[in-house]
């Protein structure tokens, strides 16, 4: 793997007060001021090439990020090799939270894609929640949806067949990515390889391999120039066994 440390290029930081993403419908408004606080606090804006890591596991001095652009991933590995993938980071997660707050990282994030991050470093944290203590309570707050992310992701691995464990992170994806401005006639850009969809869904790769075939056949979906397009998100999200609320603007730091 690439080591962030080493291989991570800086740009000019985008101002705050013009982020993009806070145009988005996904995320909640903020007040000028909470934002000039977020632009004070922010260390640096780091691109990242594919494959590289943004914490690996075992670092003690892992920063905080948000996730300007790209995808990434959260996993733990076993001494030998093997991989489990707990979940995916799109645009505006939080990146980090568990790490920054720990004495040593418990686990390894990995850019899927070429990313964009907004750097936060850890030791001023703690000042958030004295200084704006709304801001530390949506920080909390998108621990605990993470959190949830992992969760379903969990449910899948221990209930879901094959098939409906591959619906349900296909549509996962596909509703997060949609309320980004991300999906266009139903598809939407999808740059995870088979492995690493038997690595999210505790699958073996022929396994996966398999079933992805059938649902294709099937009609559910299909990949063309790494883009992934639903036919009928519906059906989809039954087969998967996932009927998801709206999903409701979020904060984004």
């Amino acid at each position: 793997m690439i080591v962030a440390s080493s291989n991570h290029r800086n740009h000019r930081s985008p101002s705050c007060l013009a982020c993009p993403l806070r145009l988005k419908p996904a995320f909640k408004d903020k007040s000028d001021e909470e934002i000039r606080f977020i632009q004070e606090m922010k260390l640096d804006h780091r691109q990242l090439p594919a494959g590289s890591d943004i914490i690996h596991p075992g670092q003690e001095d892992a920063e905080l990020y948000t996730l300007f652009s790209g995808w990434a991933f959260r996993y733990k590995s076993l001494p030998d090799g093997r991989r489990q993938i707990l979940n995916f980071l799109l645009p505006g997660d939080l990146v980090g939270l568990q790490a920054s707050l720990l004495s040593a990282a418990q686990h390894g994030i990995e850019a899927l894609t070429e990313v964009e991050l907004c750097v936060f470093p850890r030791r001023r944290t703690y000042e958030m929640f004295g200084r704006m203590p709304a801001l530390a309570y949506e920080l909390a707050w998108l621990g605990s949806r993470e959190e949830s992310l992992i969760d379903e992701n969990l449910t899948s691995v221990g209930q879901r067949n094959a098939q409906e464990r591959i619906a349900a992170l296909v549509i996962s994806l596909y509703r997060r990515a949609e309320a980004l401005g991300l999906v266009a006639e139903k598809s939407f850009v999808f740059p995870l390889t088979q492995q690493q969809l038997a690595d999210a869904l505790g699958l073996s790769l022929v396994h996966t391999s398999k079933t992805w075939a059938r649902l294709r056949k099937a009609g559910m979906f299909s990949l063309e120039r790494g883009r992934l397009t639903i036919h009928n998100p519906r059906l989809t999200e039954r087969m998967a066994l996932l009927f998801e609320t709206e999903l409701h603007p979020r904060p984004l730091i």
